[in-house]
């Protein structure tokens, strides 16, 4: 380990200490400060990390659903490439082929643009859910703030 006379913490060994032991109400349970709830504080972080839990389930469960549908479109790219492969490969005359790789290109770029609109949705989806689970936990705890300063 070395040692930094600048930060005194970058002297301690931290992985000495047992984090799953750590009690903060144990630990701030004795302090009496009057006219100051200690219980109520605590309960109100507690679901406030609970809120936070729950906000980063709801994003990575979206960050994964975009994900998969990534993976399904790649997929369903690669066989269509296969396919256009095989039509073009075709033997025709100059004409027909240059109007179907017009119409090729136009669909590609029709699917393209739904499947980032589609891609869109789902992030701005996961997004609003989980900024409605802050939003909620921000709005009680306003109020819990209201009660604890009216008593």
């Amino acid at each position: 380990m070395s040692t930094n006379p600048f930060n005194p913490f970058a002297n301690v060994d931290f992985s000495k200490f047992d984090m799953t032991k750590f009690d903060m109400t144990k630990m701030l349970g004795d302090v009496k400060i009057p006219g100051f709830d200690m219980d109520a504080i605590m309960a109100a972080q507690r679901k406030n990390i609970e809120a936070l839990t729950a906000a980063n389930q709801t994003a990575v469960q979206g960050m994964q659903a975009v994900a998969q549908r990534q993976a399904e479109i790649l997929s369903q790219a690669m066989n269509e490439v296969s396919s256009i492969a095989q039509q073009l490969s075709g033997s025709g005359n100059p004409q027909e082929m240059t109007a179907k790789q017009t119409e090729l290109a136009r669909k590609a770029f029709e699917q393209a643009l739904a499947n980032a609109r589609e891609l869109a949705e789902l992030v701005s989806k996961s997004n609003t859910e989980a900024f409605a689970i802050i939003n909620k936990r921000v709005t009680e705890s306003l109020q819990e703030l209201k009660g604890l300063v009216g008593k």
